[in-house]
């Protein structure tokens, strides 16, 4: 009996390594369908992914000597071969120095190209001809659907390109930007988005960029389950204007809107654009409308209220801006406006903005 007892110990000590090298090559040779993918999506799109740091120039009481003071960190990803790279705006929105890190670890001191604070983003320039840079592949965010996989690219409290996964919880949301318009059509995932995270890619099941990760809704500041992404539709419209003028191309009719309109519609118990003036040698000045005037005693007088453009209502500034949008300098498009209990039409021909230089 005692001599079974030995042989039955002995075979567990020979054979219970082996059965765990089985196990860890079948584990080895074992995947999922999904974790191939999520794999094969990180080998794909991880390149193109990029590490912004900025710094600000900042002079000290004691020395005339501007000191670099690191401000924070963000992401990015290439747009093209040329060298350019896109990312929030808010990332990059108070530096005097941006360095780009490419994923091989090289580092470039980056040159701001364009900026769109409606929309939060930015596109950056980097020198980097002794590498092969790898830009991302573009998708359509119009495909997307809830429940669909999508996957975030980052670089989250500094941890360079780490990736989370999740789903598209929702479409058609509306966040606030830096500048305190709505960007619409925004994507809501709950991939794990933190801090860092901003300006890196939100791909697809194809390893394809849907969306531009920039906000997350969290009390504690760390991921709840709640980001956002500018869909790459928007991203796709934008970043070439940033590229070749340094701005948006959104035409303007030709008009001053006041300053803190939520205040005055409130006072006055109203809805639309108000009027504050008109561009000198535009449509509006030639045709007659009217901004706010100064009449006896101090008063002020109401003049136009733009309340319809094309068919569409008007009742703030962003559904303004987003018609605006929809359109190109050299448009003629026909406005509606309340003035003294009337209503005025005008057919507006919309201007060019102006240029960064002037």
């Amino acid at each position: 009996m005692r001599v079974l007892q030995n042989l039955l110990i002995t075979l567990t000590v020979i054979f219970f390594p082996t059965a765990v090298m089985a196990q860890d090559a079948d584990y080895l040779e074992f995947k999922t369908n999904d974790e191939e993918n999520n794999i094969e999506i990180f080998k794909h799109a991880s390149p193109s992914v990029v590490h912004i740091t900025n710094s600000r120039l900042v002079r000290s009481f004691y020395s005339l000597n501007p000191q670099e003071v690191p401000q924070g960190t963000g992401t990015g990803f290439i747009w093209n071969k040329e060298g350019y790279i896109v990312t929030n705006f808010h990332v990059i929105q108070q530096a005097n120095v941006v360095t780009v890190t490419l994923q091989n670890g090289s580092s470039y001191d980056a040159v701001p190209i364009g900026a769109d604070p409606d929309k939060d983003l930015a596109v950056l320039k980097i020198n980097a001809e002794d590498v092969k840079l790898s830009p991302i592949t573009l998708g359509d965010s119009s495909l997307l659907e809830v429940g669909r996989k999508v996957i975030a690219i980052g670089n989250p409290f500094g941890l360079d390109t780490t990736m989370t996964v999740g789903v598209v919880s929702a479409l058609g949301r509306e966040i606030d930007s830096v500048s305190r318009r709505k960007i619409r059509d925004v994507i809501q995932t709950d991939a794990a988005i933190n801090p860092g995270n901003s300006g890196g890619p939100l791909l697809n099941s194809l390893g394809q960029l849907v969306g531009v990760n920039t906000a997350i809704y969290s009390p504690s500041g760390g991921s709840s389950g709640i980001g956002f992404a500018i869909p790459v539709n928007t991203v796709e419209r934008i970043v070439p204007e940033l590229i070749t003028y340094g701005q948006v191309q959104t035409p303007i009719l030709g008009i001053i809107q006041i300053p803190q309109p939520d205040y005055y519609r409130d006072l006055w118990d109203i809805e639309g654009v108000i009027v504050l003036d008109v561009v000198q040698n535009t449509d509006p000045e030639k045709f007659g409308m009217r901004g706010l005037q100064r009449v006896q005693r101090g008063r002020i007088r109401l003049g136009d209220v733009i309340f319809e453009i094309d068919g569409q209502d008007v009742s703030d500034e962003d559904d303004y801006a987003n018609i605006m949008e929809q359109h190109k300098a050299g448009d003629v498009v026909e406005v509606k406006t309340r003035r003294d209990n009337r209503i005025m039409e005008y057919n507006i021909e919309l201007q060019p903005p102006p240029s960064r230089s002037d």
